[in-house]
């Protein structure tokens, strides 16, 4: 069975790229180790806007998927994934965090974190969330306003 998604050159993947300074991406970096970034997702070519708080947990190695990845680098992953689920609830009015890892259009490793904001009706839930019409959506402005409280707020409280 053959892979929907192969290996791709260092030089030609879009999160190494990003990693390297050549694609811009809203909001900066919002935690990083030895091992990950995090950073909020880019809007969609051509929209305005997107979800709030949708966040990237994206290693620094290149490596496609879990079972590739270091004992050290999913730990990290694991880490990251934690303390920014609690930045969300903390600063946003989030009453869950879904954390995806789908792999199937970026061959890099990257987990998503996705904030179900209060209110969002159960139809919403899950993978679904990002199409409740009433979520917050964000410009680039109020990405880096969000991305600015996640930091403030890991940085009073990383070691809790």
């Amino acid at each position: 069975m053959k892979a929907d998604r192969e290996q791709k050159p260092l030089n030609q993947c879009y999160i190494c790229a990003k990693h390297r300074g050549d694609i811009a991406f809203p909001g900066d970096t919002i935690y990083e180790d030895e091992f990950v970034k995090v950073v909020h997702a880019s809007m969609l070519d051509g929209a305005d806007t997107m979800y709030l708080g949708y966040l990237m947990v994206e290693t620094k190695r290149h490596a496609l998927g879990w079972a590739e990845l270091s004992v050290e680098e999913a730990q990290a992953v694991g880490r990251a994934t934690a303390l920014l689920g609690r930045a969300l609830k903390a600063v946003a009015p989030v009453e869950h965090v879904y954390s995806f890892v789908l792999g199937h259009h970026v061959p890099h490793f990257h987990l998503q974190i996705v904030p179900r904001y209060e209110g969002a009706p159960r139809e919403y839930w899950g993978v679904k969330v990002t199409d409740w019409p009433e979520a917050p959506q964000g410009n680039e402005e109020d990405i880096r306003r969000l991305c600015e409280r996640l930091r403030e707020f890991l940085a009073d409280h990383a070691c809790e």
